[in-house]
């Protein structure tokens, strides 16, 4: 007798400009589902060209799609990776409390795999009584405390010495809170990402580019600036911001603008890539959907592999 695998959380992702969110509101739409976005700009309010929400695709013949975490910040607030945890555990419980599908669906791939590794982030307070003990420990003796506690894959927190205190203060408390950390639902992710050759990958982010600048985000960066957002944050919140504030302001040209924006999304969309590869390599499977085929052809592909029996 075949048994039947337990509803799955359907994960979409891929590089930008991949049509990532179509395809997800056409999944949840097709399965009865709720599609929880993982992206770390669409959270913002007000944001909305620049960080590319795509919030008609959740309008499909007339019927809305329904989304989480989009729009729930302020922008000026710092939304992080922890407060997205937090925010996906609510949104995920919260459908599958009333029988429908999650799809989760974004291209910040540190915000899928804080969804999807099976631990949770704690918020590690700061302790006093560490860092007093720390204090005045050389660089090599931190480093060499923070190896006893954890494995060090890269130099990232040995850079400098409030980066290593840090560091080791939050391993000690996680080893502290062990029981906290497991306390994570069973999700059973089955992820799919949407790929294109590079090629034409580079004419569909120029062309959305293009697209956008002409529905008027140069406009929607000069509202912020105009509602008292300061530049200095508007550049925190990726490359669109980055560069457009930087044209607003009159530090570049509109030419100089466009070609080192349209240039910086394309090596994004590479380092997106190389995400998604090393997530692999950790032992997350991703099905790789072909990017040419017809939306409705990758919505099969999604059904049909999430409903597959054992």
């Amino acid at each position: 007798m075949k048994t039947t695998v337990p509803t799955p959380l359907i994960v979409i992702t891929g590089p930008t400009a991949t049509g990532k969110t179509l395809l997800a509101a056409r999944v949840a739409r097709e399965c009865r589902g709720e599609v929880i976005s993982a992206d770390s700009r669409q959270v913002y309010r007000g944001m909305d060209l620049g960080s590319g929400k795509d919030l008609n695709d959740f309008l499909i013949e007339g019927e809305q799609v329904p989304y989480h975490l989009i729009n729930i910040a302020e922008p000026g607030d710092e939304y992080n990776v922890f407060a997205f945890q937090q925010d996906f555990l609510e949104a995920y419980r919260d459908i599958i409390s009333r029988d429908r599908q999650p799809v989760l669906c974004g291209g910040t791939g540190l915000y899928i795999e804080s969804a999807i590794r099976g631990y949770r982030l704690l918020k590690v307070p700061e302790n006093t009584a560490l860092r007093k003990q720390l204090s005045g420990k050389s660089m090599l003796e931190l480093t060499a405390i923070l190896k006893e506690l954890k494995p060090l894959h890269n130099t990232t927190d040995t850079i400098d010495e409030g980066r290593l205190i840090r560091a080791i203060e939050i391993e000690t408390y996680q080893l502290a809170h062990q029981d906290r950390i497991m306390d994570y639902p069973t999700l059973n992710p089955v992820i799919f990402a949407i790929w294109f050759d590079r090629k034409v990958l580079r004419e569909r982010i120029t062309h959305r580019l293009a697209r956008r600048l002409e529905q008027g985000m140069t406009e929607e960066v000069e509202g912020l600036l105009n509602q008292g957002i300061r530049p200095e944050q508007l550049t925190f919140y990726g490359l669109e911001y980055r560069y457009l504030t930087r044209y607003v302001t009159g530090e570049i040209s509109y030419d100089e603008m466009f070609n080192g924006l349209n240039t910086a999304i394309h090596q994004f969309a590479k380092r997106q890539m190389t995400w998604f590869r090393r997530m692999e390599r950790s032992g997350h499977l991703i099905h790789w959907i072909d990017g040419d085929l017809s939306l409705e052809d990758k919505v099969r592909c999604v059904v049909n592999q999430t409903r597959k029996p054992k």
